[in-house]
């Protein structure tokens, strides 16, 4: 019942902080104020809309539509120290047919992520194609494309240094996904711990450099993709600027 375990986790994890968030630990040897009253009904709601928020989530992300009506009667059964309305062996049979509806949409949509992964990338390497021929973009052997906003003159980072950068990410439909630049305010990591056109980029450019990039997905999220914004096989434009190697 892998499913139900995960709820019961995230439960449990927004309880637990709930409960931490609501202690207000006294120094040793002072004595605690009396409890005042506190208005349990909106106490209570507080709770609930916060287990409650984190359980529906996720059943939205997994695509289940749950019976309401039978989940609460369940919670409330519990606290009342009813016993189950239902045999245990009702219960798990249950729960394994919904194991296996669930595997069966799960597949589902992972075939119809792998389409629009090909189809992404179809009209990303389209897009690859035409704007390599365009004054000014060069491309490399990896399929890498950048093309020199500004040329620096200072150092070129290697694989094992720390940079400092400024960019701005988007989709190729202008999307903006990410940005420093909106942010205002750069960014250091090491130059081996972004993705493959980032490591790639960055080793061609010297400190006090612009660049823009064209990334296809081989090289930066592939057929995963990256949270809610990059989607499966996704050809990324960066314009990255280079201010300084970390010592």
């Amino acid at each position: 019942m892998k499913f139900t375990l995960r709820l019961a986790c995230a439960a449990f994890a927004v309880a637990s902080t709930l409960s931490a968030q609501t202690e207000s630990p006294k120094p040793a040897g002072e004595a605690a104020a009396p409890a005042a009253s506190a208005p349990m009904d909106k106490v209570s709601y507080f709770i609930g809309s916060q287990i409650g928020g984190n359980i529906a989530n996720n059943f939205k992300q997994q695509g289940v539509d749950i019976d309401l009506d039978s989940f609460l009667g369940a919670v409330r059964d519990q606290f009342e120290g009813k016993p189950s309305k239902y045999k245990p062996e009702e219960l798990e049979a249950a729960m394994q047919e919904f194991e296996k509806v669930m595997q069966g949409k799960q597949a589902e949509m992972q075939a119809k992520a792998a389409d629009k992964a090909k189809e992404t990338k179809a009209a990303g390497a389209k897009f690859l194609a035409e704007n390599g021929k365009k004054d000014g973009v060069k491309t490399t052997a990896s399929g890498l494309q950048y093309e020199v906003i500004k040329q620096g003159e200072g150092p070129k980072p290697v694989a094992t240094d720390k940079v400092n950068v400024h960019y701005h990410g988007t989709l190729l439909n202008g999307k903006v996904f990410d940005s420093s630049v909106e942010r205002g305010e750069p960014i250091t990591f090491g130059v081996q711990e972004v993705i493959k056109g980032w490591t790639e980029a960055l080793q061609l450019m010297n400190v006090g450099s612009k660049y823009k990039l064209y990334i296809p997905s081989e090289l930066a999220y592939g057929d995963n993709g990256a949270g809610a914004d990059i989607g499966p096989g996704e050809t990324l434009v960066f314009e990255v600027e280079l201010l300084k190697i970390e010592k």
